[in-house]
C-alpha cells in the first residue's frame, strides 16, 4: 500500500467528506476507501475510453484493415 500527497481545494475536500460521512459514515478508513474507489473508478473510466477510441479506429480502418465486400450468397453459401 502506497502513501499519497496531494493538494485540493478545501470546498472539494469539505464535499467529499461531507458525501463520504452521508454514504459511508464515519469510521477509520472510511475516508481512504473512498478516495481509493473514486481513484480505481476514474483510472477504469480513462481505461475504457482508450479501449473504445482503438476499437473505432479498426471499425474505420475495416475488417482487418481491409475493405472486403461479400454478397449474401457468399457470405452463407447459398447457391440458388
Amino acid at each position: 500500500m502506497g502513501t499519497m500527497t496531494i493538494n485540493v481545494q478545501d470546498e472539494t475536500i469539505a464535499r467529499f467528506r461531507t458525501a463520504v460521512q452521508a454514504e459511508l459514515g464515519t469510521g477509520k478508513g472510511k475516508l481512504g476507501k473512498a478516495v481509493e474507489d473514486a481513484l480505481r473508478k476514474w483510472v477504469e473510466e480513462r481505461e475504457q475510453q482508450q479501449i473504445a477510441q482503438r476499437q473505432l479506429a479498426l471499425m474505420e480502418r475495416g475488417f482487418f484493415g481491409k475493405k472486403w465486400k461479400f454478397n449474401r450468397e457468399e457470405l452463407y453459401d447459398r447457391k440458388y
